[in-house]
């Protein structure tokens, strides 16, 4: 080696790291979208980061039909009124293999076009000369020349409406009455087994965007006891890493809860007492406009947790939904005083209340209460905390992993937990944490065998759920004034 005469330097890693703060609010949403009419249609069961509403309705198309396009739903929610991102969807309808025919018919042209349903699929139209009347036999007219896609007319979708727009230079451009035959959508067969493998699909998103969703939700389905049950299971554990909340809304058809006190019948027919779940009841309605509750709350969440950094220690409850009132599926009104909302938490059921300044979220308990009494399980933002922290202690520390543990390496993780802990509790997002080694939970064979244990105490605030304010008549003041 080369003798050095001088003066060198040299760079040592920091014995600190920067946590890799998670991410939080980001929703999930399984159901159905309108594909046939997407610009770039994303892969039925894929599921499709979107950080803008132009982005998704170029992925999943759009409708105002979310009793049929679910997803519509969730966008509209997101981003239109809780103006949030990014949320990831995935659309299970299959409009390849989930499809009716439709019988042909004659059908006026307007201005030289056609309008069909957006549920009809492009790629199925036959387009014919008309049936005018006369002797020609139904054989006949089956077998008839159809017109060429892109040489008498285009098809393009436009709002509700898929667009048959007659080419001039084509042979039918000037003809009133023209066959169609086309084959269309069916949202109707989406069962639950599809939704069940769409849930599933929630693993590939941390290798797809580097993102771990915490909110699970699938609008119109989730009422399904089996649909409810596989959120709550895959909130548990997402990718076998991270905890998530599953958003549930209770069915308020004709076969489920029509009123508050159908409500806790319902809740333990479908089983609806875990922890990852948080329950809602009824819908929402805004103007012309029917959201599940568990749409709404995902965009609230989403809202209250970026006004907070990106962190969950704020509960929801108390904040402003975008509704004009409650209904039931049908469009029946829902009036629902304090007292029914309050029996409604007493069950771990999440509703909306209006005092006199807009309707608002109310409701801190998750579906686990009251029979689960452990604080970190049954309060929303507390048990929200719990998952948020483990998830970024996982991301900062993933890529120490398989490095030699030696005492340096140890002082590196807990010294980096506690002064990130430590800012959590000078912002009053934690009342106070720390991290810790403690010999009992370190014995010499888990230590051999490469496995370290460090034990993190952390207490979120609870959210004040009453102020009781005593009023006494104090007769001294009488006196004091009255004779002063």
């Amino acid at each position: 080696m080369a003798e050095i005469h001088g003066v060198t330097s040299r760079q040592q890693a920091t014995s600190v790291l920067t946590p890799a703060v998670a991410e939080s609010g980001i929703p999930f949403v399984v159901g159905t979208a309108p594909v046939q009419a997407a610009e770039n249609p994303a892969a039925v069961g894929q599921p499709v980061l979107c950080t803008n509403w132009d982005e998704a309705v170029a992925k999943l198309g759009y409708s105002d039909n979310w009793q049929d396009y679910t997803l519509c739903e969730a966008m509209y929610s997101h981003f239109k009124l809780f103006s949030c991102q990014p949320i990831i969807l995935c659309n299970v309808l299959d409009v390849a293999n989930m499809q009716e025919e439709v019988v042909a018919a004659d059908l006026p042209v307007n201005k030289h076009k056609i309008s069909l349903p957006l549920a009809a699929l492009s790629g199925s139209i036959t387009l014919k000369a008309a049936n005018t009347g006369g002797t020609e036999s139904e054989e006949t007219l089956k077998s008839a020349a159809a017109y060429v896609n892109g040489v008498d007319y285009e098809l393009y979708y436009s709002g509700e409406n898929l667009i048959i727009e007659l080419l001039e230079n084509g042979a039918c451009y000037d003809v009133a009455l023209l066959n169609v035959a086309y084959a269309k959508a069916a949202p109707e067969q989406v069962k639950t087994n599809q939704i069940v493998a769409g849930i599933e699909s929630v693993e590939y998103c941390l290798g797809s965007f580097g993102v771990a969703p915490d909110l699970l939700l699938a609008p119109g389905y989730s009422h399904d006891s089996v649909v409810a049950a596989v959120l709550a299971a895959k909130a548990a554990s997402i990718g076998g890493l991270f905890g998530a909340k599953a958003l549930i809304d209770i069915d308020t058809s004709e076969d489920g809860a029509r009123t508050y006190a159908d409500v806790l019948t319902a809740k333990n027919k479908a089983n609806l007492v875990d922890e990852r779940q948080i329950i809602c009841w009824p819908m929402l309605k805004l103007g012309d406009y029917m959201f599940h509750q568990s749409t709404q709350l995902a965009g609230l969440i989403a809202q209250v947790d970026s006004k907070n950094n990106g962190c969950p220690y704020e509960s929801p409850s108390n904040k402003n939904y975008q509704c004009d009132g409650l209904t039931l599926a049908d469009g029946t009104e829902v009036q629902m005083t304090w007292a029914q909302a309050n029996i409604l938490n007493g069950q771990g059921v999440v509703t909306a209340l209006n005092r006199g300044s807009g309707w608002q979220c109310w409701g801190d308990w998750a579906a686990c209460y009251p029979t689960n009494r452990d604080v970190k399980d049954y309060f929303i933002p507390i048990s929200r905390m719990f998952d948020w922290v483990a998830k970024t202690i996982i991301n900062t520390f993933w890529n120490k992993i398989d490095q030699p543990m030696n005492r340096r390496l140890i002082d590196t993780l807990l010294d980096t937990c506690n002064i990130w802990l430590a800012g959590l509790v000078g912002s009053g997002y934690l009342l106070g944490a720390r991290a810790e080694m403690l010999a009992a939970e370190n014995p010499d064979t888990s230590l051999m065998a490469g496995i370290v244990t460090l034990h993190i105490y952390i207490t979120p605030p609870s959210p004040m759920v009453q102020a009781d304010f005593v009023l006494e008549y104090d007769v001294s003041y009488v006196s004091a004034v009255l004779l002063g």
